[in-house]
């Protein structure tokens, strides 16, 4: 592939035949190795950096202008970094932090230390697996909404499914975390302005890598500023009603008043409930809205895998509506989805910066350095899943990888506490839907999936919708 630092064109890999689905990824790079311009591209796409040689078990070393940068990508080595050395390897790199404080705060997902510590348990708590099972019919009532809006579209009506999925988990989570519908146009608007904050965010930072081990705090530019206030104002609206009493009790932002008034060392004041209301709402829509996208791009190319899904639905559920009851009698559904996670984790490339030296296998670590570990080049590596770019449900039916090997939602003290919540919600959603309608990708449509911050499709994906 020839490389033009000014341009933002990548060769995109996608094959079919009546045996198997090679779905769109990134050709293997093979252009300039200067690292500016490797920077560059990164500031892009950082799914489009990767060489071959890269796709495999080892722990790869090299520098940046000055800067460590270091790529684990092997089982025993993550387990090492995010496990067993998890206090030196604990804290988000200066540059998804400095791209999400602005939105976030010191929120869960990008704090650390003592703030951390104190919040993960209280987070963790609250949407711990035990509780998902009572948020079930609020996925499945969603979800049914959703499927009778779409039984009132014209036959073959074309949308984008991206779109739809944000909107719908929008919807369950905020019936979740804050008791309430916001109604489709409050989702509308905040799924809109994250997806313009992250297509307009800087997500290298090139401050960090010119020597600065806390990067360069991003400038507040009018385009990053209206979609922050959009979501903030929304957020705090709702933040400030709950504490008025008008909030149903047993949601999530419930939850953390009551701790809060129980606990007032946690410190959770309005801004503070903001930050860890705002981090649970998009991170929790915004993964699964993914997920489901590509589930959708996956199934619409691969007709025995989803014929065997409605199969599967038809068997547990008959003819009534699926319900979180039948979520751990759907394996053929969980093997699709954590096959789709495995090809398109929602956070490709988890960044940490690390606090001490250290050594990693055979590479010692400077403090301070660029540690990665990649869930998009790990899932494909070929010594951990064979075939690896294919889409193969079985792999994941009634089967399980090797440790450490697949982690589309990190791995350790770090996992997402939000995990189950997540699959429960995503299962349930393509059951319910799949049940109903035929999603088609437009046949015109070129797949390119693109990382910003998270792994979308580039430009959305146009599908047609069908009854079935």
């Amino acid at each position: 592939m020839s490389y033009n630092p000014f341009s933002s064109s990548v060769d995109i890999v996608e094959n079919r035949n009546a045996d198997f689905f090679e779905p769109a990824h990134a050709a293997y790079y093979n252009g300039s190795d200067n690292p500016f311009r490797l920077l560059l591209q990164a500031r892009r796409d950082f799914l489009s950096i990767w060489p071959k040689s890269y796709y495999q078990e080892k722990v790869f070393v090299w520098k940046a202008l000055g800067r460590q940068i270091v790529v684990v990508n092997s089982p025993k080595a993550i387990e090492y970094a995010l496990v067993r050395r998890h206090d030196n390897f604990e804290r988000k790199t200066p540059q998804m932090r400095r791209a999400l404080e602005y939105l976030l705060g010191d929120g869960l997902f990008i704090s650390d230390g003592e703030t951390w510590r104190q919040r993960r348990p209280l987070v963790g708590d609250i949407i711990h697996k035990h509780r998902v099972p009572s948020f079930g019919p609020l996925m499945a009532d969603s979800a049914c909404d959703l499927a009778s809006r779409w039984s009132k579209l014209p036959l073959g009506a074309s949308v984008d499914i991206l779109h739809e999925m944000a909107v719908l988990t929008a919807e369950i989570i905020a019936r979740s975390v804050f008791g309430s519908q916001l109604g489709q146009e409050t989702c509308r608007a905040v799924t809109e302005a994250f997806t313009h904050y992250q297509s307009h965010i800087d997500q290298v930072n090139l401050g960090y890598f010119l020597g600065l081990n806390e990067g360069l705090p991003i400038i507040r530019w009018p385009w990053l500023k209206r979609p922050v206030q959009s979501i903030h104002q929304i957020v705090d609206r709702i933040i400030e009603s709950h504490i008025a009493g008008k909030g149903e009790h047993n949601s999530m932002l419930d939850l953390l008043l009551k701790r809060q008034h129980k606990n007032p060392e946690l410190k959770l004041e309005l801004e503070a409930l903001r930050n860890e209301a705002a981090t649970i709402f998009m991170a929790g829509h915004e993964t699964t809205a993914a997920t489901l996208t590509w589930v959708w791009y996956l199934l619409s190319n691969s007709p025995q895998v989803e014929e065997r899904l409605l199969d599967e639905i038809r068997q547990v559920c008959g003819e009534r509506t699926p319900t979180v009851e039948d979520v751990p009698k759907l394996e053929w559904a969980r093997a699709i989805i954590e096959e789709t996670l495995r090809l398109y984790p929602p956070v490709p490339i988890l960044g940490r910066q690390n606090k001490s030296a250290d050594r990693i296998g055979d590479v010692d670590i400077k403090p301070a350095s660029l540690v990665l570990i990649v869930p998009w080049l790990l899932h494909r590596t070929e010594t951990l899943f064979p075939d690896p770019h294919l889409f193969k449900p079985e792999r994941f039916y009634k089967n399980r990888p090797i440790s450490y090997s697949y982690i589309p939602f990190a791995i350790g003290p770090r996992i997402c506490p939000g995990l189950q919540f997540g699959k429960v919600e995503a299962i349930l959603c393509l059951a319910i839907l799949a049940q109903r309608f035929k999603v088609r990708v437009s046949e015109t449509h070129q797949v390119k999936p693109i990382c910003r911050l998270t792994l979308r499709p580039k430009s959305g994906l146009p599908v047609t919708i069908h009854p079935r």
